[in-house]
Protein backbone atom coordinates (compact mmCIF):
# COMPACT_ATOMS: atom_id res chain seq x y z
CA UNK A 1 0.00 0.00 0.00
CA UNK A 2 1.08 3.83 -1.13
CA UNK A 3 0.15 6.43 1.43
CA UNK A 4 1.11 10.03 0.72
CA UNK A 5 1.03 12.05 3.31
CA UNK A 6 -0.02 16.24 3.49
CA UNK A 7 2.83 17.18 6.16
CA UNK A 8 2.37 20.48 8.58
CA UNK A 9 4.46 23.12 8.02
CA UNK A 10 5.82 23.48 11.43
CA UNK A 11 8.72 21.62 13.52
CA UNK A 12 6.44 20.78 16.41
CA UNK A 13 3.70 19.56 14.09
CA UNK A 14 6.04 17.77 12.09
CA UNK A 15 7.99 15.97 15.39
CA UNK A 16 4.38 14.95 16.29
CA UNK A 17 3.03 13.51 12.73
CA UNK A 18 5.66 10.71 13.09
CA UNK A 19 3.40 9.09 15.77
CA UNK A 20 1.38 8.88 12.73
CA UNK A 21 3.76 7.50 10.53
CA UNK A 22 5.14 4.38 13.43
CA UNK A 23 1.61 3.80 13.86
CA UNK A 24 0.83 3.11 9.92
CA UNK A 25 3.86 1.26 9.85
CA UNK A 26 2.50 -0.69 12.78
CA UNK A 27 -0.72 -1.77 11.53
CA UNK A 28 1.09 -2.43 7.94
CA UNK A 29 5.06 -2.89 8.14
CA UNK A 30 4.86 -3.09 3.79
CA UNK A 31 3.08 0.23 3.61
CA UNK A 32 5.05 2.71 1.69
CA UNK A 33 4.73 6.18 3.36
CA UNK A 34 6.05 9.42 1.12
CA UNK A 35 5.77 12.81 2.93
CA UNK A 36 4.98 16.23 1.13
CA UNK A 37 6.38 18.88 3.04
CA UNK A 38 8.49 22.05 2.66
CA UNK A 39 11.72 21.48 1.61
CA UNK A 40 13.43 22.42 5.49
CA UNK A 41 11.37 19.77 6.79
CA UNK A 42 13.26 17.23 4.51
CA UNK A 43 15.96 17.06 7.89
CA UNK A 44 13.65 15.94 10.05
CA UNK A 45 11.82 13.53 7.94
CA UNK A 46 15.30 11.86 7.01
CA UNK A 47 15.93 10.73 10.55
CA UNK A 48 11.88 8.87 10.44
CA UNK A 49 12.45 5.46 9.44
CA UNK A 50 9.09 5.14 8.45
CA UNK A 51 9.07 7.47 5.84
CA UNK A 52 10.08 6.28 2.33
CA UNK A 53 10.43 9.75 0.62
CA UNK A 54 10.17 13.40 1.76
CA UNK A 55 8.96 15.58 -1.41
CA UNK A 56 9.44 18.96 -0.95
CA UNK A 57 5.71 21.20 -1.39
CA UNK A 58 7.18 24.10 -3.27
CA UNK A 59 4.32 26.30 -2.24
CA UNK A 60 4.54 28.95 0.12
CA UNK A 61 2.95 28.28 3.66
CA UNK A 62 -0.29 30.45 2.73
CA UNK A 63 0.03 30.51 -0.66
CA UNK A 64 -3.19 29.59 -2.64
CA UNK A 65 -1.46 28.79 -6.32
CA UNK A 66 -4.47 26.47 -7.72
CA UNK A 67 -2.45 26.34 -11.03
CA UNK A 68 0.18 25.00 -9.15
CA UNK A 69 -1.35 23.09 -7.28
CA UNK A 70 -3.13 21.31 -10.26
CA UNK A 71 0.23 20.58 -12.01
CA UNK A 72 1.63 18.92 -8.57
CA UNK A 73 -1.10 16.64 -8.24
CA UNK A 74 -1.59 15.63 -12.13
CA UNK A 75 2.51 14.73 -11.57
CA UNK A 76 1.82 12.89 -8.69
CA UNK A 77 -0.66 10.14 -10.41
CA UNK A 78 2.24 8.33 -11.98
CA UNK A 79 2.95 7.10 -7.83
CA UNK A 80 -0.52 5.23 -8.30
CA UNK A 81 -1.02 6.23 -4.23
CA UNK A 82 -3.66 4.07 -2.79
CA UNK A 83 -4.33 7.31 -0.09
CA UNK A 84 -3.91 10.37 1.18
CA UNK A 85 -3.55 11.77 4.48
CA UNK A 86 -4.00 15.23 4.92
CA UNK A 87 -2.67 16.67 8.00
CA UNK A 88 -2.83 20.22 7.75
CA UNK A 89 -7.16 21.35 7.90
CA UNK A 90 -6.77 24.16 5.22
CA UNK A 91 -9.01 23.48 2.09
CA UNK A 92 -5.62 24.16 0.05
CA UNK A 93 -3.61 21.64 1.70
CA UNK A 94 -6.56 19.05 0.35
CA UNK A 95 -6.39 20.02 -3.28
CA UNK A 96 -3.02 18.37 -3.86
CA UNK A 97 -4.23 14.86 -3.33
CA UNK A 98 -7.56 15.46 -5.33
CA UNK A 99 -6.17 16.46 -8.11
CA UNK A 100 -3.47 13.70 -8.05
CA UNK A 101 -6.96 11.06 -8.25
CA UNK A 102 -5.76 9.36 -4.99
CA UNK A 103 -8.77 7.18 -4.55
CA UNK A 104 -8.87 7.39 -0.94
CA UNK A 105 -8.13 10.80 0.33
CA UNK A 106 -8.58 10.72 4.19
CA UNK A 107 -8.33 14.22 6.97
CA UNK A 108 -10.30 15.87 9.85
CA UNK A 109 -13.19 17.82 7.56
CA UNK A 110 -11.23 21.19 8.60
CA UNK A 111 -12.05 24.26 6.14
CA UNK A 112 -14.86 22.77 3.78
CA UNK A 113 -13.37 20.21 2.41
CA UNK A 114 -16.20 18.17 1.09
CA UNK A 115 -15.60 16.31 -1.79
CA UNK A 116 -12.05 17.04 -1.66
CA UNK A 117 -11.54 14.22 1.10
CA UNK A 118 -13.84 11.13 0.73
CA UNK A 119 -12.32 9.80 4.14
CA UNK A 120 -13.49 12.68 5.84
CA UNK A 121 -13.88 12.70 10.14
CA UNK A 122 -15.70 15.34 11.88
CA UNK A 123 -13.15 16.28 14.91
CA UNK A 124 -14.76 16.82 18.36
CA UNK A 125 -11.75 18.39 19.55
CA UNK A 126 -12.70 17.31 23.62
CA UNK A 127 -12.90 13.97 22.82
CA UNK A 128 -9.74 14.28 21.42
CA UNK A 129 -7.61 16.65 23.47
CA UNK A 130 -3.95 16.03 22.34
CA UNK A 131 -2.80 17.03 18.58
CA UNK A 132 -0.82 13.90 18.42
CA UNK A 133 -4.51 11.55 18.80
CA UNK A 134 -5.62 13.52 16.21
CA UNK A 135 -2.92 12.96 14.03
CA UNK A 136 -2.42 9.30 14.92
CA UNK A 137 -6.48 8.68 14.58
CA UNK A 138 -5.89 9.22 11.08
CA UNK A 139 -4.28 5.47 10.76
CA UNK A 140 -7.66 3.72 11.39
CA UNK A 141 -10.80 3.43 9.93
CA UNK A 142 -12.91 6.09 11.05
CA UNK A 143 -15.68 3.64 12.39
CA UNK A 144 -13.09 2.31 14.37
CA UNK A 145 -11.79 5.36 16.53
CA UNK A 146 -14.56 7.69 18.16
CA UNK A 147 -12.45 9.23 20.74
CA UNK A 148 -8.84 8.94 22.41
CA UNK A 149 -10.04 6.60 24.88
CA UNK A 150 -10.11 4.11 21.44
CA UNK A 151 -7.00 4.20 20.14
CA UNK A 152 -4.75 2.00 20.92
CA UNK A 153 -2.02 2.89 24.30
CA UNK A 154 0.48 3.64 24.93
CA UNK A 155 0.64 5.85 21.75
CA UNK A 156 3.74 5.54 19.57
CA UNK A 157 6.16 8.72 20.48
CA UNK A 158 7.99 10.06 17.92
CA UNK A 159 11.65 8.73 17.56
CA UNK A 160 14.24 10.26 15.33
CA UNK A 161 17.38 7.81 14.20
CA UNK A 162 20.42 9.44 14.73
CA UNK A 163 24.20 7.48 14.51
CA UNK A 164 27.08 7.98 16.72
CA UNK A 165 28.87 9.27 13.69
CA UNK A 166 26.81 11.94 12.91
CA UNK A 167 26.77 13.25 16.28
CA UNK A 168 30.66 13.31 16.19
CA UNK A 169 30.68 15.18 13.20
CA UNK A 170 28.60 17.60 14.65
CA UNK A 171 30.55 18.16 17.56
CA UNK A 172 33.49 18.40 15.27
CA UNK A 173 32.33 20.70 12.99
CA UNK A 174 31.76 23.43 15.80
CA UNK A 175 34.80 22.54 17.75
CA UNK A 176 32.43 21.80 20.79
CA UNK A 177 34.64 19.17 23.18
CA UNK A 178 33.11 16.40 24.15
CA UNK A 179 36.18 14.00 26.25
CA UNK A 180 33.74 13.69 29.40
CA UNK A 181 32.36 17.25 29.53
CA UNK A 182 28.59 17.24 30.37
CA UNK A 183 26.92 19.08 27.73
CA UNK A 184 23.58 20.29 28.24
CA UNK A 185 21.76 22.45 25.68
CA UNK A 186 19.18 25.41 25.83
CA UNK A 187 16.61 26.16 23.48
CA UNK A 188 15.67 29.86 24.28
CA UNK A 189 13.92 30.57 21.42
CA UNK A 190 9.96 30.22 20.59
CA UNK A 191 8.20 31.19 17.68
CA UNK A 192 5.33 34.18 18.95
CA UNK A 193 8.48 36.07 20.70
CA UNK A 194 9.21 37.08 24.76
CA UNK A 195 5.46 36.02 25.74
CA UNK A 196 6.51 32.21 25.81
CA UNK A 197 9.74 32.54 26.95
CA UNK A 198 11.64 31.52 30.00
CA UNK A 199 13.68 35.29 30.95
CA UNK A 200 17.14 35.60 29.40
CA UNK A 201 18.42 36.83 32.65
CA UNK A 202 16.77 33.31 34.31
CA UNK A 203 18.61 30.97 31.79
CA UNK A 204 21.68 33.02 32.55
CA UNK A 205 21.44 32.37 35.91
CA UNK A 206 20.87 28.26 35.16
CA UNK A 207 23.45 28.42 32.95
CA UNK A 208 26.02 29.76 35.92
CA UNK A 209 25.29 27.17 38.30
CA UNK A 210 25.73 24.10 35.19
CA UNK A 211 29.01 25.75 34.30
CA UNK A 212 30.30 25.78 37.88
CA UNK A 213 29.22 22.12 37.81
CA UNK A 214 31.98 21.52 34.82
CA UNK A 215 29.10 21.72 32.40
CA UNK A 216 28.94 23.47 28.80
CA UNK A 217 25.75 24.67 27.63
CA UNK A 218 24.58 24.80 24.08
CA UNK A 219 22.25 27.52 23.13
CA UNK A 220 20.00 26.34 20.33
CA UNK A 221 18.27 28.27 17.57
CA UNK A 222 17.14 29.74 14.44
CA UNK A 223 18.93 33.60 13.83
CA UNK A 224 16.06 35.20 14.98
CA UNK A 225 16.84 33.43 18.34
CA UNK A 226 20.81 34.67 17.79
CA UNK A 227 20.32 38.05 20.33
CA UNK A 228 18.57 35.83 23.02
CA UNK A 229 21.71 33.73 22.84
CA UNK A 230 24.12 36.89 23.61
CA UNK A 231 21.97 38.18 25.96
CA UNK A 232 22.22 34.87 28.17
CA UNK A 233 26.13 35.18 27.55
CA UNK A 234 26.49 38.63 28.69
CA UNK A 235 24.38 37.93 31.70
CA UNK A 236 26.64 35.19 32.36
CA UNK A 237 29.79 35.36 35.06
CA UNK A 238 31.19 32.11 33.21
CA UNK A 239 30.31 32.66 29.60
CA UNK A 240 33.26 30.98 28.51
CA UNK A 241 31.45 27.61 29.64
CA UNK A 242 28.31 28.84 26.95
CA UNK A 243 28.55 28.33 22.99
CA UNK A 244 25.87 30.26 21.09
CA UNK A 245 24.73 28.32 18.08
CA UNK A 246 21.65 30.25 17.12
CA UNK A 247 21.62 30.45 13.81
CA UNK A 248 24.94 28.63 12.62
CA UNK A 249 23.24 25.53 12.42
CA UNK A 250 21.41 23.41 9.89
CA UNK A 251 18.31 21.78 11.25
CA UNK A 252 20.18 18.52 10.83
CA UNK A 253 23.02 19.38 12.46
CA UNK A 254 20.94 20.79 15.06
CA UNK A 255 19.57 17.49 15.91
CA UNK A 256 22.65 16.05 15.75
CA UNK A 257 23.91 18.21 18.27
CA UNK A 258 20.82 18.04 21.03
CA UNK A 259 21.46 14.37 20.31
CA UNK A 260 24.49 14.68 22.24
CA UNK A 261 23.38 16.84 24.89
CA UNK A 262 22.72 14.86 28.97
CA UNK A 263 19.81 16.78 28.84
CA UNK A 264 17.71 20.12 27.11
CA UNK A 265 16.09 23.03 29.05
CA UNK A 266 13.17 24.59 26.75
CA UNK A 267 10.88 26.72 25.77
CA UNK A 268 7.61 25.57 24.41
CA UNK A 269 8.78 25.61 21.09
CA UNK A 270 9.17 23.12 17.89
CA UNK A 271 13.04 22.47 19.07
CA UNK A 272 11.32 21.29 22.59
CA UNK A 273 9.53 18.48 20.50
CA UNK A 274 13.10 17.07 18.59
CA UNK A 275 14.69 17.24 21.50
CA UNK A 276 11.61 14.89 23.54
CA UNK A 277 11.92 12.65 19.85
CA UNK A 278 15.37 12.17 20.25
CA UNK A 279 14.86 10.76 23.77
CA UNK A 280 16.81 13.25 25.94
CA UNK A 281 16.23 14.28 29.32
CA UNK A 282 14.07 17.22 29.17
CA UNK A 283 12.49 20.05 31.42
CA UNK A 284 9.76 22.04 29.60
CA UNK A 285 8.65 25.64 30.58
CA UNK A 286 5.17 26.70 29.73
CA UNK A 287 3.61 29.97 30.31
CA UNK A 288 0.42 31.52 28.40
CA UNK A 289 1.00 28.00 26.48
CA UNK A 290 -0.65 25.47 27.66
CA UNK A 291 0.86 21.48 27.82
CA UNK A 292 -2.45 20.00 27.74
CA UNK A 293 -2.46 20.37 23.84
CA UNK A 294 1.49 19.67 22.52
CA UNK A 295 3.11 18.33 25.33
CA UNK A 296 6.59 17.16 24.99
CA UNK A 297 5.97 13.47 24.02
CA UNK A 298 8.72 11.74 25.96
CA UNK A 299 8.68 9.85 29.34
CA UNK A 300 12.34 11.71 30.13
CA UNK A 301 9.74 15.09 29.76
CA UNK A 302 9.65 17.14 32.83
CA UNK A 303 6.85 20.12 32.68
CA UNK A 304 7.28 23.12 34.66
CA UNK A 305 3.96 25.56 35.11
CA UNK A 306 2.65 27.76 37.12
CA UNK A 307 -0.65 28.82 35.89
CA UNK A 308 -3.51 26.65 34.84
CA UNK A 309 -5.53 26.50 31.85
CA UNK A 310 -5.63 28.56 29.02
CA UNK A 311 -4.21 32.05 28.19
CA UNK A 312 -3.85 34.54 25.12
CA UNK A 313 -0.42 35.30 24.02
CA UNK A 314 -0.08 38.93 23.07
CA UNK A 315 3.10 40.96 23.68
CA UNK A 316 3.67 42.97 26.35
CA UNK A 317 2.91 40.89 29.31
CA UNK A 318 5.49 41.06 32.04
CA UNK A 319 8.72 43.19 31.73
CA UNK A 320 10.82 42.92 28.25
CA UNK A 321 7.13 41.37 26.74
CA UNK A 322 7.99 38.06 29.04
CA UNK A 323 4.61 36.70 30.94
CA UNK A 324 4.76 37.02 34.29
CA UNK A 325 4.05 33.65 34.73
CA UNK A 326 7.30 32.71 32.98
CA UNK A 327 9.19 35.30 35.19
CA UNK A 328 8.04 33.20 38.27
CA UNK A 329 9.57 30.35 37.20
CA UNK A 330 12.93 30.34 39.63
CA UNK A 331 16.29 28.73 37.80
CA UNK A 332 17.26 27.16 41.27
CA UNK A 333 13.62 25.56 40.43
CA UNK A 334 14.55 24.40 36.86
CA UNK A 335 18.15 23.59 38.36
CA UNK A 336 16.52 20.95 41.06
CA UNK A 337 14.50 19.16 38.68
CA UNK A 338 17.44 18.92 35.91
CA UNK A 339 19.51 17.39 39.33
CA UNK A 340 16.80 14.77 39.54
CA UNK A 341 17.05 13.49 36.06
CA UNK A 342 21.00 13.46 35.92
CA UNK A 343 22.55 11.94 38.64
CA UNK A 344 25.89 13.66 37.06
CA UNK A 345 24.78 16.72 38.60
CA UNK A 346 25.60 17.25 42.43
CA UNK A 347 22.86 19.58 43.47
CA UNK A 348 25.18 20.26 47.13
CA UNK A 349 28.20 21.24 45.03
CA UNK A 350 28.90 24.90 45.57
CA UNK A 351 27.08 27.52 42.81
Amino acid sequence: MKILVIGPSWVGDMMMSQSLYRTLKQRNPTCQIDVMAPEWCRALLNKMPEVNRAIPMPLKHGELALAKRYQLGKALRANHYDQAIVLPNSFKSALIPFFAKIPKRTGWQGEMRYGLLNDRRKLNKPLFPLMVERYVALAYPKDQIHCAADLPKPLLYPKLQVTEAEIQAALAAFQIPHNGQLLIGFCPGAEFGPAKRWPDYHYAALADKLASQNATILLFGSAKDQPVGEQIKRQMTLPQHCINLAGRTQLEQAICLIAACLAIVTNDSGLMHVAAALDRPLVALYGPSSPDFTPPLSQHAKVIRLITGYHRIRKGDGEQGYHQSLIDIDPNQVFTMLTNLLPQLNADKPS
